[in-house]
């Protein structure tokens, strides 16, 4: 699920807090920059999807994560094996690596009772917490190296040995926690410009690794968190290329990918027997549990490998011809939406869609939607995401589902009534790109409220709110403080209706009081009789109201 960014300023240690906060704010930065990095991807194959196989990849870390108490080491445990299990494509199953092998040298530097109410101390007296912290760094660097069958420079790989050596740095001359971050952050990002010398086909396309940018946005997020400052890392574009299109290479014809439960003393010698089947040849992981990546055109040969030594399982084969050309689909469509409530599934599903739950406190992954993706079966899929949110994970999913041969579009619908809207002109009869044009405009011309009560103290685009507040919300910001709900939604349908419109769709919360709406629609009739009002029961929670105006 997409976090938001979060910062802990004046952070001295590596904490449960720290973790989490990280993991959301990297999560939403490779959102952010997820569809940049995909069109630097060139290598190992030239198939668009690096920052979209280390967004699933994350967000597999993030969802792994339980919440309540935990140790650091217990924390860092879930966060690692959510990586190493949910990990796509070669970047994702090197960032994988890193993160776990991170996590698991940081567990055994930082005190055991850490997290639990006592300060502890670190297991080497002689080791800060910053020099822990770059020393991990390292070790995870080292295992990364280490998973590759066959390192190459200029590659993710380079950045990240990059990034520990100023760490180490920085840690040596007796820095902060925050500093040697910013050290870390600095050399990756100079590692990362120098990539497009060291490979050939970088040169050649003119960018930088993918995985290398990928890598550096995700130690950027760990920069805001210790610092407190909102660290945007931009993605370098193109440069001008230097000789042949790199996307004329040949190469092995399949990227194969499993699970293998297997001994931890049989893998060197299958990462080696994998090697010879093909190239780009990534295996992490210990424990019994280890990710398997391998380019080759013996795809049979690849699994086989693996039975022999295990079990390989959740084995996906991806030909690149039909990610890199893309075929006309045979007849069918599907939509797809994510609704917030009971009542409003029960009005999508009414109106032709497939629904996944989600809304406030509940954003669905890019596996669900992938999941209802797959299971609708259908070679042409819509998504209504229904919230500004959950429009990056439906990008994600949309991209992943392509790779597959799945005609995807994406409607960025901010507001479930916009979604509404969208259901409502659909028609499987259309083209598919004239159902997806009707279904934008109609998202797109209609303007969204909501109003709710304030849970806590806060500042708001429309000021200071506390804890029992009315909130108006219109086009996604807070707009009205007021002492009841009933003021705050006339205040927010004026407003929508300032702008002109036909018709007011109101869409009622679990726990709406039924004269809320008795109001609000007298309210109407009274001031704008030109205006039509029809009012649904959703069931979403926090929100009473959920408003359109069309």
């Amino acid at each position: 699920m997409v976090g938001r960014p979060v910062s802990l300023p004046g952070v001295e240690e590596l904490t449960v807090d720290v973790l989490r906060a990280w993991a959301r704010t990297a999560l939403a930065e490779l959102g952010r920059a997820r569809t940049e990095i995909d069109e630097l991807n060139v290598y190992p194959v030239p198939d668009g999807d690096t920052g979209t196989n280390l967004y699933l990849t994350w967000e597999a870390a993030c969802d792994a994560l339980p919440h309540g108490e935990l140790t650091f080491a217990e924390a860092v445990q879930a966060f690692g094996r959510g990586a190493l299990v949910g990990a796509r494509g070669n970047s994702g199953v090197i960032a994988s690596q890193l993160v776990r092998a991170c996590g698991l040298r940081l567990a055994e530097n930082l005190p055991r009772d850490r997290d639990r109410g006592e300060p502890g101390v670190l297991a080497d007296p002689r080791m800060s917490e910053p020099v822990a912290f770059a020393d991990a760094l390292r070790y995870a660097a080292d295992a990364a190296y280490g998973a590759v069958a066959q390192p190459v420079e200029g590659t993710m790989l380079t950045v990240a040995r990059a990034a520990a050596t100023g760490a180490m740095t920085a840690a040596n001359d007796g820095k902060s926690l925050a500093d040697v971050c910013l050290a870390a952050v600095a050399s990756a990002r100079q590692a990362l410009t120098k990539t497009t010398e060291q490979l050939d086909v970088l040169r050649r396309a003119g960018v930088v690794d993918a995985g290398g940018a990928g890598l550096v946005v995700i130690l950027g997020a760990m920069e805001s968190v210790l610092t407190g400052q909102t660290v945007r890392v931009d993605v370098p574009g193109r440069v001008e290329p230097q000789g042949d299109d790199a996307e004329s290479q040949d190469g092995p014809a399949y990227e194969v990918m499993y699970l293998l439960d297997a001994p931890d003393d049989k893998i060197g010698d299958f990462r080696q027997t994998l090697a010879s089947l093909g190239d780009s040849v990534v295996v992490v992981g210990g424990d019994g549990l280890w990710n398997v990546h391998v380019h080759t055109d013996d795809v049979g040969a690849a699994i086989e490998q693996g039975i022999d030594i295990g079990r390989p399982h959740r084995v996906r084969v991806t030909h690149f011809a039909d990610v890199t050309h893309h075929h006309e689909p045979a007849p069918g469509r599907a939509v797809i939406a994510v609704v917030a409530g009971e009542g409003l599934a029960g009005l999508f599903t009414g109106s032709g869609a497939h629904v996944i739950m989600g809304g406030p406190g509940r954003r669905c992954s890019t596996g669900e939607l992938l999941q209802a993706i797959e299971k609708s079966k259908a070679p042409e899929i819509v998504l209504l995401p229904n919230d500004k949110d959950s429009i990056a994970v439906a990008e994600a999913a949309a991209t992943a589902a392509r790779q597959d041969g799945v005609r995807v579009a994406v409607i960025p619908t901010r507001a479930q009534v916009q979604g509404l809207a969208a259901i409502a002109v659909h028609d499987p009869g259309r083209s598919f790109d004239d159902d997806v044009v009707h279904q934008s405009a109609a998202a797109g011309q209609t303007r969204h409220g909501a109003v709710t009560i304030a849970v806590k103290d806060a500042w708001t685009m429309a000021g200071m709110c506390r804890a029992g507040d009315a909130l108006g919300v219109v086009d996604g910001d807070f707009a009205l403080i007021t002492e009841d709900l009933e003021d705050a939604a006339i205040g927010v349908v004026d407003r929508l209706l300032g702008g002109g419109g036909e018709l007011l769709t109101v869409v009622t919360g679990r726990d709406a009081d039924p004269g809320l709406v008795v109001a609000l629609e007298r309210h109407v009739r009274r001031n704008r009789k030109d205006v039509d009002v029809v009012v649904y029961d959703g069931g979403q929670d926090r929100y009473p109201l959920l408003i359109g105006v069309e």
